[in-house]
């Protein structure tokens, strides 16, 4: 009857094995486009809200196969778009490529357009294409006033707004992170985190 005792004590220690081991995933920080400084852990990556990328992206789209559509179409009732040829399909084709890259750089300056709060300050990075970058950052403890602003229809129905951070400093100013979903849950982890930095380096 006394066995079962030391068998429980003892797969104590096991079972803490695999969970202090789960304690380092979080650790694995995401990959941003900058350097992180010594201690500095990625908090959150935002983007801007889809209303930035998907109605531009549709629209180009439209304009890129509407027109090939309809011009197509009218050549053959007309009769004479098989006797066109190439002499349709070249020109066709290079407008919807020229309209296909206008519609693939909005997409790719919305996915590196990010701002991202770790637990030492704000950046904010901007890529309109691949041969260039912009990179602005804001320490935490800088950061004096915050405030969500939200205007227009648009942006009360899909719940969108921009979180405006007054900064100090020597080039002390207004960060501002523009058209971001749930912009009052980011004003609240920053607010945290700047209080606790702050602790920390008094």
């Amino acid at each position: 009857m006394g066995d079962p005792e030391p068998q429980e004590s003892s797969q104590l220690p096991r079972q803490a094995e695999p969970q202090s081991g789960a304690e380092h995933v979080p650790e694995r920080q995401p990959s941003v486009p900058f350097p992180l400084q010594q201690g500095e852990r990625v908090l959150r990556i935002i983007r801007r809200h889809w209303w930035f990328l998907w109605p531009f992206t549709i629209w180009l789209v439209i304009v890129a196969v509407a027109p090939v559509f309809v011009i197509a179409l009218l050549f053959d009732a007309i009769g004479i778009l098989d006797d066109l040829g190439w002499f349709f399909w070249v020109p066709a084709l290079l407008w919807v490529s020229y309209w296909g890259i206008r519609a693939l750089f909005n997409w790719y300056r919305y996915h590196n357009d990010i701002w991202v709060v770790t637990n030492q300050r704000l950046i904010d990075v901007f890529r309109s294409n691949p041969l260039n970058k912009r990179v602005s950052t804001a320490d935490l403890v800088n950061i004096q006033d915050m405030r969500v602003e939200r205007h227009g229809v648009t942006a009360t129905v899909l719940g969108y707004s921009d979180l405006l951070c007054s900064t100090a400093g020597t080039e002390g100013g207004t960060f501002t992170i523009g058209g971001v979903p749930q912009a009052e849950e980011l004003q609240l982890l920053i607010d945290r985190e700047r209080d606790r930095e702050r602790m920390r380096r008094e």
